[in-house]
């Protein structure tokens, strides 16, 4: 029997075995996953009554919320395209990602109100404006208002196209000029039924929404958590004593943080002021962890942490650094060092490490390849640009520009991005390597290594370092401290020093090519091919 793979089964799954049970919890709201399923049923028929058609795309500009987790069923449930936005763009920025969608509704959170007129003026696409929290002038309607028009009508899965495009998500850009990233409906069934069957547990987790739910790390759960009835705890916004004080009110089991998160919730003054024994597993990614931070992690929460790997490009997990039955560990450095690295793949992907004629590198993890992907979880493609989608495949083989090593357990453990790798005088450094030795430094908060051009090496590396509050750090100290960690030809040749935060995406990755690019004005960089 063949039946459409579309994510509207989940929610029909957590409505018929999980209807009384509350499902999502926001603020002071406790939603039944019944009632959700009905208020996504409500969303789909209004959304149906304005106007919008299949494929069309209804953006939404939204901090984490229980609406804007009905718009991942709902919106889908009328056959639209969900297109959540990274809320941290600037109004250029977002008015070009807009238009580039072509985008026919906008949901909104009343914070974005001062930027809806010059939306008006400059998106003529948007033919609806919805305010999600509260009424405000530049609204067409309230969204509650909105539902209270719909019906909560129940689709018939069997009438779906599972090739249809269910999400839009644009690249951050951290790297470039954003894309957009197309997913099917089969593609997000199929990811997260792997998700559910190899890196969440069961119905009685209780999932703390860490990450916004606009990034790869945070729109990777939703469909899974309500595959399996998981309470789902929205975190409007990331804030230390938040998270603490929803995992003691709300016993949270789980929950997903990049690096720049950990490190903060680590640092927090009031860590120790909260009951945090309910917490069972934290999952690390979105950039890469050092052993150092799996291991006070883990120490802090008395918890599992282990790291995963994804792009939004691949729906986004591929590999999680979860326990391998054919992997001993040596001891606890040997279990976080394992436990720090991008892991191996979970089911319905491949990933290989390879050379620029796609053929494996030795699996001895030293040599060094870029990591491709091909399964269920590959995009459908890069939205209105078939030339940058050709530019990343080799066959059904997705380029991922992710610099990797692995071993004969499949583990793969990412170096650096292809852009990323420092060449100096002919040798391969990796940024990451030397940022996660100079992190090691107790008085360090965080840093960014990058390339800067150097007359006689090519490129050397630099290093701009984040101290902590109260802390005080010289370049000779640091040298020191790092000359049992690193090869002498890996140390930065310059250090910055300061107590500001490094640039960052909206979801807490450090932008580093804005570092690197005021090393390199007026000059070019030639980078790996």
């Amino acid at each position: 029997m063949l039946l459409p793979l579309t994510p509207i089964r989940f929610l029909d799954r957590a409505a018929d075995l999980y209807g009384k049970k509350i499902g999502v919890i926001c603020g002071e709201r406790r939603i039944t996953y019944g009632e959700f399923a009905a208020r996504c049923g409500r969303l789909s028929s209004a959304l149906k009554s304005i106007g919008v058609r299949p494929g069309d795309r209804a953006a939404y500009l939204s901090f984490n919320t229980h609406r804007l987790l009905e718009g991942y069923y709902g919106v889908v449930q009328a056959r639209a395209i969900v297109m959540p936005l990274n809320v941290r763009l600037t109004p250029a920025e977002l008015i070009a990602t807009l238009n580039h969608a072509e985008a026919k509704v906008l949901f909104f959170e009343s914070d974005f109100a001062p930027l809806l007129d010059q939306l008006r003026r400059e998106c003529p696409c948007i033919g609806k404006f919805v305010a999600l929290d509260s009424a405000v002038p530049q609204a067409d309607t309230l969204y509650e208002d909105m539902l209270s028009t719909g019906e909560p009508e129940r689709a018939n899965f069997l009438e779906y196209d599972e090739h249809a495009i269910a999400e839009l998500f644009y690249t951050s850009g951290s790297t470039g000029t954003p894309k957009g990233v197309t997913l099917s409906h089969r593609t997000l069934y199929l990811h997260g039924l792997s998700v559910a069957g190899s890196v969440s547990g069961d119905d009685n987790e209780v999932e703390l929404h860490t990450i916004p739910l606009f990034h790869a790390n945070g729109w990777g759960r939703p469909q899974s958590c309500t595959l399996n009835g998981v309470t789902q705890v929205m975190v409007r916004r990331f804030e230390p004593s938040t998270v603490f004080r929803l995992i003691r009110d709300e016993r949270a089991t789980t929950m997903s943080v990049v690096p720049t998160m950990a490190n903060a919730l680590l640092n927090a003054p009031d860590l120790k002021d909260y009951d945090l024994s309910s917490m069972q597993v934290i999952h690390v990614g979105g950039a890469a962890a050092s052993p150092e931070l799996i291991g006070k992690l883990s120490a802090a929460f008395n918890c599992d942490v282990r790291a995963g790997y994804g792009l939004t490009e691949t729906s986004p997990v591929v590999a999680s650094a979860r326990r391998k039955g054919t992997v001993q560990y040596k001891d606890s450095s040997d279990k976080h060092a394992r436990q720090a690295m991008a892991g191996w793949p979970i089911p319905g992907v491949e990933v290989r490490v390879v050379d620029p004629a796609m053929k494996d590198v030795p699996r001895d993890m030293e040599a060094i390849g870029e990591v491709v992907i091909r399964g269920d979880h590959v995009m459908d493609g890069y939205y209105k640009d078939p030339e940058g989608t050709r530019a990343v495949m080799t066959g059904e083989w997705f380029h991922t520009g992710d610099m990797a090593v692995w071993d004969d357990e499949t583990y793969i453990h990412i170096v650096d991005r292809k852009k990323d790798i420092i060449i100096s005088g002919g040798e391969n450094i990796s940024s990451i390597e030397v940022e996660k030795a100079i992190s090691a430094h107790s008085a360090v908060f965080e840093c960014a290594v990058v390339a800067a051009p150097d007359e006689k090496w090519g490129e050397i590396p630099v290093a701009i370092v984040s101290l902590k509050p109260g802390q005080t750090l010289t370049s000779d100290q640091l040298r020191l401290f790092l000359q049992d960690r690193l090869a002498k030809f890996k140390h930065p040749r310059a250090f910055e020093f300061t107590y500001e935060p490094l640039p960052k995406t909206g979801t807490g990755k450090i932008v580093k090519r804005s570092i690197r690019e005021r090393f390199w004005e007026g000059r070019t960089r030639m980078v790996q091919g």
